[in-house]
């Protein structure tokens, strides 16, 4: 079976893949990306994403931003934690930003990267299923079957960006991880004060209830046990809005309507190191966080962006890339990011559900510290937006 050859092959074709497929393409980087479901109009996925305005900076870049359909503004984030006093307001005037972030639809924006890869002519393999992979000191390799046809390639820097299916084949790399016993339930809400720009982050002993505007209403992450999830789901409409209703309190007035939902388990997960020979994970494939302040996504995309500087900073694409100096680079400039990302969710999962009144105190008293240091609020809010650099 004769196997076709990459400068990179990158193994997950959702919007952390396709970013840097586009990225590299522009350096016309030879790059094979492959995606284990159908094309993107047979994926439906109502999840909100939540970009920081660092990340809409790369998809601006990208020539991304301008195509996608619905952006919310989000200008404000008020933090607040339930039955306690205290609370804090996040800015962009403080932030010095424009805005603090927008709000898309996950779809929305793999129905546009797939578009502009197609108008590139990346070469984007769907419904391409990867059964194996090895490394060795020149090259990867991988096996993947597509159509019922067994095909090989190989590439000098192989990057996984699948959610890590793939990285339990590499025995240098090893998962942590850490089950919250939660469920996130996502769905559109609309309530009888119409949206203002403003996002709510507010804290409950069952976990975090984040509304986020989207259009006119909002995007609702509800963290919920794990064992009220599917009763939850399964409930008619006025009854779920009845109990979002006294989760959340009317701070927002009455919540009116709501549209289909969806929920998914929610875990810490980790992968040490993220390289290894010829190979590096990117996005959830490197880690998976606690949706709380919307972290995820932007992380992933700035793995990407990390990945294609330091490819594009090289001074020989044939010799240097995928080498373990390069990949040695890269991740040492990720590693404060990342770790960074995985603390603060983690914390902020964690604290606020303590049941220990002494904890949950000092909680709503720092929200009210913060709110009183705006320096402080500015370190905190353009640390979310941009990350920390390495």
């Amino acid at each position: 079976m004769a196997a076709d050859h990459f400068d990179v092959i990158i193994v997950g074709g959702g919007p952390v893949g396709m970013a840097l497929a586009i990225c590299l393409n522009q350096r016309k980087v030879s790059t094979l990306l492959l995606e284990a479901q159908g094309l993107p109009e047979q994926v439906q996925d109502p999840r909100p994403l939540a970009l920081s305005y660092g990340s809409h900076l790369i998809l601006q870049k990208l020539g991304v931003w301008e195509t996608l359909q619905q952006i919310t503004f989000i200008k404000t984030i008020h933090i607040s934690n339930r039955g306690h006093f205290g609370r804090t307001l996040l800015t962009s005037e403080e932030a010095g930003v424009p805005t603090l972030g927008y709000v898309v639809n996950y779809h929305d924006l793999y129905r546009s990267m797939h578009q502009l890869l197609l108008d590139h002519g990346v070469n984007y393999q769907t419904g391409a299923m990867v059964s194996r992979l090895a490394a060795g000191a020149k090259q990867a390799q991988i096996e993947y079957q597509q159509a019922e046809e067994n095909k090989q390639a190989t590439a000098k820097l192989l990057v996984l960006a699948d959610g890590g299916r793939l990285a339990a084949q590499i025995e240098s790399i090893s998962y942590h991880t850490h089950e919250y016993q939660q469920w996130a339930v996502v769905a559109n809400v609309e309530t009888s004060i119409p949206q203002n720009g403003v996002a709510y982050e507010r804290f409950t002993s069952d976990g975090p209830v984040a509304l986020l505007p989207s259009g006119n209403g909002y995007a609702l992450v509800w963290t919920v046990p794990s064992l009220s999830a599917k009763e939850i789901l399964s409930l008619d409409d006025s009854t779920f809005l009845l109990h979002l209703q006294h989760h959340f309190g009317d701070r927002l007035g009455k919540f009116v309507s709501s549209g289909g939902r969806s929920g998914f388990p929610l875990a810490l997960k980790h992968a040490s190191p993220t390289t290894a020979t010829r190979t590096v994970l990117v996005g959830n494939a490197a880690q998976t966080l606690h949706p709380v302040a919307g972290q995820g996504f932007n992380l992933g995309l700035r793995d990407a962006l990390e990945l294609f500087n330091e490819i594009n900073g090289l001074s020989s694409l044939s010799t240097q890339i995928g080498t373990s100096e390069m990949l040695k680079a890269y991740e040492s400039k990720r590693r404060i990011d990342r770790d960074a990302g995985k603390i603060f969710t983690h914390s902020l999962a964690k604290i606020f559900t303590s049941d220990l009144p002494l904890i949950q105190t000092f909680s709503s008293l720092g929200l009210s510290v913060l709110d009183c240091l705006p320096p402080v609020k500015r370190f905190v809010a353009r640390r979310m937006i941009f990350g920390v650099r390495g």
